[in-house]
This record gives C-alpha cells, sequence and structure tokens, in this order.
C-alpha cells in the first residue's frame, strides 16, 4: 500500500532508481555473425537515470531532504555505488541477485517495489523514462502499480509548490502541465537537466556515505518471482550498407548531384 504524503515542513525523501548498464560506447560487433563483443566493455549508471538521479538531487537541494539512490542487479552492481553517491544522494540501497542479470520489466518493478517498501515513508520516486541499454519504458509505470500511487511520465520540468508536484511533460504534440499529491513517482526525460559532473572531494565522500545491501527475500521474493516473462533469444548488431557515391566538383555542383540523388532515392 502507498505511504501517506508528508506534512510541508518536513524533510523530503526522494528515492532515485538507477540501472548500472553496459557502456554502449565499448560495444564491437563481430563482423560475420553479427554478435555483440562485451568482453572488454565497460560499465555505468545509464544515461538516462543519471538525469533522475540530478532531478532528485535538484528538488531536495530547493525543498532540503535527502536522495537515496536505489538499484537492483547482480554482484557487478555494486561497483555503481560510489559513482551514485559521489553525484549527490545522502544513501544507497542494493539488491544483489545473480538472477537478476536475466530480469525484464516486470521483475525489475517488482524487486524495487519490495525495496522500496523495506526502505519505508518516501515522498517522490525518480525513474529516467527508459535505460540506455533496453529503454523498455515499463519499469515506472508498473512500479506504480504495485506501489499503488500516481506515476507522470515523460517529465521535462518539475518543481514542488505546498506539497504539490507541478511537471510538465513532453508529448509528441505539445507540452501537458500537471500536478499530483505526494508520494508520486515520475519518469524523466534527458533534457530535463544535465547531470553533474562530480568533483573529486565528492567522490571521495561518496566512500563514507552509508549503503544497504538487500537480498530478494528481504524485499519479500523469492527466486520464483525473478523468472522473467520476457526471455531474450539473442542481440544482433545492426548492419548498415552504405551507397559508397563519391562526389565531386565544385560546391554548386555537389550540392546538385546531392539533390539528384535524393531525388532518385525517394522516387524509388
Amino acid at each position: 500500500m502507498p505511504f501517506p504524503a508528508k506534512g510541508v515542513t518536513e524533510r523530503m525523501k526522494v528515492i532515485a532508481c538507477y540501472k548500472w548498464v553496459l557502456d554502449e560506447a565499448d560495444l564491437k560487433v563481430d563482423a560475420k555473425s553479427r554478435a555483440l563483443l562485451t568482453d572488454r566493455a565497460k560499465y555505468k549508471i545509464s544515461e538516462y537515470d543519471r538525469n533522475a538521479i540530478e532531478c532528485g538531487v535538484q528538488l531536495v537541494e530547493q525543498v532540503g531532504g535527502e536522495v537515496i539512490a536505489l538499484t537492483a542487479g547482480t554482484s557487478n552492481a555494486k561497483n555503481s555505488i560510489k559513482d551514485a553517491l559521489s553525484r549527490g544522494p545522502a544513501q544507497a540501497v542494493l539488491v544483489k541477485d545473480e538472477l537478476m542479470g536475466q530480469a525484464d520489466s516486470a521483475v525489475t518493478a517488482k524487486v524495487l517495489a519490495g525495496a522500496i517498501r523495506k526502505i519505508g515513508a518516501y515522498d517522490i520516486i525518480v525513474c529516467g523514462e527508459g535505460s540506455s541499454d533496453e529503454y523498455s519504458q515499463q519499469v515506472g509505470i508498473r512500479l506504480g502499480q504495485l506501489l499503488e500511487i500516481p506515476v507522470i511520465s515523460f517529465v521535462n520540468k518539475v518543481e514542488m509548490k505546498n506539497n504539490v508536484l507541478r511537471a510538465e511533460r513532453k508529448l509528441e504534440n505539445g507540452i501537458e502541465v500537471v500536478e499530483v499529491n505526494l508520494p508520486a513517482i515520475i519518469t524523466v526525460l534527458p533534457d530535463i537537466n544535465e547531470a553533474r559532473i562530480p568533483s573529486l572531494k565528492q567522490i571521495l565522500a561518496a566512500s563514507k556515505k552509508p549503503v544497504q545491501e538487500l537480498t530478494v527475500a528481504d524485499c519479500g521474493l523469492s527466486n520464483a518471482d525473478l523468472e522473467p516473462k520476457v526471455h531474450r533469444l539473442s542481440v544482433l548488431g545492426a548492419v548498415m550498407e552504405r551507397k559508397q557515391v563519391r562526389i565531386e566538383g565544385d560546391v554548386s555542383e555537389m550540392v546538385q548531384q546531392v539533390a539528384n540523388i535524393i531525388k532518385k532515392e525517394v522516387s524509388c
């Protein structure tokens, strides 16, 4: 069940959810099989989740309170804690289980919901609109259903006023402004802010902040609850065949050649 909203004079508690993902810049594709080569790839906090953490930190900087960084993953996700804490959260919570390596959106939402219930009362949960590896755009919405609290998606601007959260949603055909009483979940777009680059002082201070490690049992779940509904059969790199058309001449001639090539492609 959802927790009741706090009074406006109390310190706000924000939970910022994030995912530890492969850095796409390090991924290579095998030329023959098109399989992704991840052996030398490093991990990072999902780009969109960096914006989620930054959003939470900015909110508490404005009204007071604290941010709790929350993630769920395999033992490898423990390497993300220092980076997450250096970005402003006061503490971190990690749900660790090797089965999270195959987790889909449904499993991830269940685990995060269990961890949030373990954390206790909160005001706002912030998620990225999607993760930079799969971008399913489902976790935040599923989380809201499990916790029975409202969700505002596609958020690119947010502010607090008299314990009411006002958010701008960037939709395909315009901007929608909505208000909601707390507690609530927001899923944020990348253009909501520019995630800060931690200073050396913040990085050093991160190692002194409290970290709580949980198991799925601590979250009220069993291994059966971690069985994904969607099973990934394979992931192949995309192949782009280039036309390899060479254009020569002065600027006006090259512009005309490009225009003619485009017209020909469109008419085909």
